[in-house]
């Protein structure tokens, strides 16, 4: 289980998180919700501990995050995935080797073999053809980059997914493909997962449940059923202006 209380995280004079209060179930997904700079994207750093809370407390089954010492901080990231927004393929290894890199067990990431049958293995969980392993990220297009990064986060057989926009820069098709693709990792290997996007129909499609940030706080979590009911002004906004969901019958 993720748990965040009260988390607040200013960078000079900006606030970006406000008091957040947020738990995510074990097994579910989570899609997290808000225009664009609201702080989502900082909200998954500090779940990982790449970022510390100035105020507040975020617990990954039950460990204070801030308080773990190096030792446990790393073996806390053996346990998450991180898929980031763009893919971050390093562009001097092939993709067999940027997905060697999410193998987070040292004896295991040694092992020539094993790192060879898990490589494939995770390319065709992520539904890419076992010769992509060859290729450099300059070969791939933006959706296979994205798809190598998601590789390369299962890599390591995580208990939880962060996805950091995961369609962005995609068009439709790919989106639509990304979204079903998150689906079915779920579905396979049943890990608990945090969606961080601002495309409503993909998060409606793949979450469990949808939490809006705005204004540096959670002003809602629910399904998207209760969503597009709601009559909050702040959910009303964000639907109706960014997206021109509520009243469409989607």
């Amino acid at each position: 289980m993720i748990e965040l209380v009260g988390v607040a995280k200013r960078f000079g004079t900006q606030v970006v998180l406000d008091g957040v209060d947020l738990a995510v179930e074990q097994g579910e997904t989570m899609a997290l919700l808000g225009p664009s700079g609201t702080g989502k994207s900082v909200l998954l750093k500090h779940i990982i501990g790449l970022l510390r809370p100035d105020a507040g407390a975020v617990t990954v089954d039950g460990m204070l995050v801030a308080a773990l010492s190096r030792g446990e901080l790393r073996r806390l990231r053996q346990k998450i995935g991180y898929a980031f927004q763009m893919g971050a393929l390093f562009d001097s290894m092939n993709v067999h080797e940027n997905i060697r890199l999410g193998i987070t067990d040292e004896a295991l990431y040694a092992d020539g073999a094993y790192c060879d049958a898990r490589v494939q293995d995770c390319l065709r969980l992520v539904n890419l053809q076992p010769e992509v392993a060859r290729k450099m990220p300059a070969e791939l297009s933006g959706g296979m980059k994205k798809r190598v990064g998601i590789a390369r986060a299962i890599a390591g057989k995580p208990d939880y997914i962060l996805y950091d926009e995961p369609t962005s820069g995609l068009d439709p098709v790919n989106a639509d493909a990304m979204d079903a693709l998150i689906e079915q990792l779920q579905d396979q290997l049943h890990v608990t997962s945090v969606v961080v996007s601002h495309d409503v129909r993909g998060a409606f499609k793949v979450a469990d449940r949808i939490a809006l940030l705005k204004g540096g706080r959670i002003r809602k979590i629910g399904t998207a059923e209760e969503f597009l009911a709601s009559d909050d002004r702040d959910v009303r906004e964000f639907l109706d202006r960014d997206f021109q969901l509520l009243g469409t019958g989607h």
